[in-house]
This record gives structure tokens, C-alpha cells and sequence, in this order.
């Protein structure tokens, strides 16, 4: 089927996405894998050709644009070049909602135009050691001193870890409460007992900075808080169903490029004095995976326009998370398979995609966690 969802802005917008990666992200990425981060420079190009915070009011230095199709385009530009590194999605469509919604005239005056330029790179902070999807199990806390918080705690697998100058961090400020005690507070670069950990060693995304961050004894001043105090818990749930639209189009994205890789490949590999494309196993292993791209591509599609209306609840983005993560773990390893022996050497890209793709179906909500979601939700 023919896909309707861009419309001329959008596919101008990917020429111009598209010759960004090409010119500044691809040549350097393999080195970015070896280093275990990304250049921080690339933020800063980014930023100047207008890829950073398209959704952001352009009285802060963003593109002004409440359209999520130009954030897909940028997810799938980079999904198609392999550069999984690059944390501009995590920054873009994770974080920008929180620092355009919850904050301060002050607050926005102070973090948006560094965000729009890429001076400022973002991270959110929710994991910890012991609690990862469970958030009323998470142990940092937030107390009230008497001029604003005394933050403590730590956190674990936090993208842009490394490279983050803003952190919200999800505290307890109400112990006693639960879930329904968290709030969202903002951490600088700098600020006096925020250090970093380990960057964590993957077994994929080895170019994404993945840290360990600790607060000892951490002094914010009340400006820091982000949101309505207790209230972190709604604010994450009401943004949580666009995050999980975002790994669902990047997941779709990578099923896509992986298997348009593996027909080119299939085509030209022989064997038994025929292309391997032309065994009918071959033939029904692609009939399969097309099927099951494009279908996801259609309720993907729709979720965007879903979002863009204000209409995706989390049970949607629930199903179009577990299900589109699902589905490119099982497209990447059939991909893997027709490639025979190269298709487990790192110099071919469906054996870089099979270790990147393999912790989707875990971050941003387990699978197990989002069939949780959508089975409470038939309970009726």
C-alpha cells in the first residue's frame, strides 16, 4: 500500500535530514561505536540545521511545528543510515514534552534555546538499581529543605547519560505515597553532588552513552522542580504513550532497512547454482516479513495522526510498542539467517541491527508490561 502520512513539508524536510546524516553522521559513526559516545558536536550541527526541537515555540529557538511527523522523519533518516547512536530521538520526543508543557516562562527561557541548538543536551532519569518499570518502587528521594530540595539517590540505564547537561530526575518528594509521591526535578551539569557513574558496556547501541548517575546530598533550589509537586506520576503517564510511539517508529524503520538489506543480498547471493531469493523457503521467509512490516507500518502510521490529534491513550501506544519491537526482533533474526555466516560478522549491517534491536522490547516498558497495560484494560 501506498503510505499517505508526510506531506510535502515533510519529504522536504527529509532531503534535508537525510544529507545531515549522510554528510555528518554517517562518516563518523563507526568511531562513535568504538569510543562508546557520541561527538557532542554533532549536537550543535544538529541544532544549527534545525533537527533539534521541531515541536518547541520559536520564541525559544525551536521550529514551532506541534506535528510529530518531523520527528518520525528524523527517527527513520537515522534508523536508515544505522546510526543508532545518535540520542536526538530520546532528546526530541521523550523530553521536549516535559520542558514545553510543565515548565516556567523562567524555566523555558533558561533550557529551550540551548535545547534548540544543541548546547544543551537531555536526558530523563527514571530507572534505578532496584526499580525499572515499577516506578512506585523508586528509592531517590526529594526533600523539601527550606529553600527548595535535597536530592539523593541513583539511577541507572540513562541515555545521554554522559553527554546530558539537563536531567529530570523522578524522586520521591513524598515518601509515604507511592507513586502517587513522585515529582520531576531538573539537574544541571555541575551542580555540586550530581556526579556520573560507569558508561555501561552493551551488548548494542555502543555508540549511545548509556550511564550510571548518583546524588549525594544534591541542594536544587525550588525553580528546579518541573511540574506540580506529588504529581510526577501523571505527568510521566501522559507522556509516556509518545515515547512509546517513538520506539514503535524506530522499530518499524529498522525492520524496513533491514530487510530491504536482505532482498539486495538474497538477490545476488548464489547457491546451488541459483540466487538464494529464488529457494521458496527464501520466497516465503520475505512474503512473511513484508506482511508483517507493513501492517505495522499501518498502525504506526495511525498512531502518529492519533498523537498529532491528541487522541493516543497508552493502551494504543502500549500495543504499537510490544508489538512493533516484537516484530523487528523477528524480522532482524530471519534477516540474519538468509545472510548465512556474513549475516554474524559486524561488518554487515543486520548483524549491527541484530544486537541494537534486541533491547527495545525492554526499554520504555517491558512487553510483558505493556500486554499488562492492554490486559487491564479488557478487564472491563
Amino acid at each position: 500500500m501506498d503510505r499517505d502520512l508526510f506531506d510535502v513539508e515533510h519529504e522536504d524536510f527529509r532531503v534535508a535530514v537525510a544529507a545531515f546524516v549522510a554528510g555528518e553522521v554517517g562518516p563518523y559513526h563507526a568511531q562513535w561505536e568504538k569510543d562508546g559516545i557520541v561527538d557532542r558536536s554533532v549536537w550543535a550541527k544538529a541544532g544549527a540545521q534545525g533537527l533539534l526541537g521541531t515541536d518547541v515555540p520559536v520564541e525559544y529557538g525551536g521550529g514551532g511545528s506541534a506535528d510529530f511527523r518531523f520527528n518520525v522523519v528524523v527517527a527513520e533518516e537515522l534508523i536508515r543510515a544505522g546510526a543508532t547512536g545518535v540520542g536526538f530521538g530520546l532528546h526530541n520526543d521523550v523530553v521536549a514534552p516535559y520542558l514545553v508543557n510543565l515548565t516556567t516562562e523562567a524555566q523555558r527561557r533558561r533550557w529551550l534555546p540551548g535545547f534548540c541548538s544543541g548546547q544543551i543536551i537531555t536526558a530523563i532519569a527514571m530507572t534505578e538499581p532496584g526499580a525499572g518499570s515499577d516506578l512506585a518502587g523508586i528509592t531517590t528521594t526529594a526533600v523539601r529543605d527550606h529553600d527548595g530540595y535535597v536530592l539523593n539517590g541513583s539511577k541507572t540505564f540513562i541515555t545521554n547519560g554522559i553527554n546530558a547537561d539537563l536531567v529530570l530526575v523522578v524522586a520521591q518528594t513524598d515518601p509515604g505515597a507511592g507513586a502517587h509521591g513522585l515529582s520531576l526535578l531538573a539537574v544541571e551539569r555541575g551542580t555540586a553532588g550530581f556526579e556520573r557513574g560507569r558508561r555501561l558496556e552493551k551488548i548494542g547501541l555502543h555508540a549511545q552513552d548509556t550511564a550510571e548517575l548518583f546524588f549525594h546530598d544534591v541542594h536544587l533550589p525550588a525553580e528546579a522542580l518541573v511540574g506540580t509537586e506529588n504529581k510526577g506520576f501523571i505527568h510521566l503517564m501522559e507522556n509516556l504513550p509518545r515515547e512509546r510511539l517513538s520506539i514503535a517508529v524506530g522499530a518499524v524503520a529498522t525492520a524496513e532497512t533491514v530487510m530491504a538489506q536482505t532482498i539486495s543480498y538474497v538477490r545476488s547471493r548464489r547457491a546451488f547454482g541459483q540466487p538464494i531469493g529464488a529457494f521458496q523457503n527464501t520466497r516465503f521467509t520475505l512474503a512473511e516479513m513484508s506482511t508483517e512490516v507493513e501492517i505495522a507500518r499501518s498502525y504506526v502510521d495511525r498512531a502518529v495522526r492519533a498523537l498529532n490529534a491528541g487522541r493516543l491513550d497508552a493502551i494504543d501506544a502500549a500495543k504499537a510498542k510490544w508489538w512493533t519491537t516484537e516484530m523487528a526482533k523477528r524480522v532482524v533474526d530471519s534477516c540474519l539467517q538468509l545472510f548465512g555466516g556474513y549475516g554474524y560478522m559486524l561488518e554487515y549491517p543486520v548483524a549491527k541491527a541484530f544486537l541494537d534491536t534486541r533491547v527495545t522490547t525492554i526499554y520504555g516498558g517491558t512487553t510483558e508490561i505493556m500486554k499488562e497495560i492492554i490486559g487491564r484494560s479488557l478487564e472491563g
